[in-house]
């Protein structure tokens, strides 16, 4: 679908993104007491890790397809 362009005044085609794979399944569990142990602590944050890097993978490849701003 075409959409204007204001800073241009032209039309331009949208185009698609590359690309992104999905994140990799969770490694946490429920934690088995009132409080988490270093263990399971340990494995949310490499889970969050792992989504912080597929997230800016994203997000770099809809800035390279010219659908986010630089």
């Amino acid at each position: 679908m075409a959409y204007l362009n204001p800073s241009a005044g032209a039309v331009r085609e949208g185009k698609q993104a590359a690309a992104s794979a999905n994140a990799a399944a969770m490694t946490t569990t429920v934690a088995a007491g009132a409080n988490p142990t270093k263990a399971e602590f340990d494995k949310v944050v490499t889970d969050l890790g792992v989504l912080r890097t597929a997230h800016n993978d994203l997000l770099a490849k809809l800035r390279a397809a010219g659908l986010l701003a630089p």
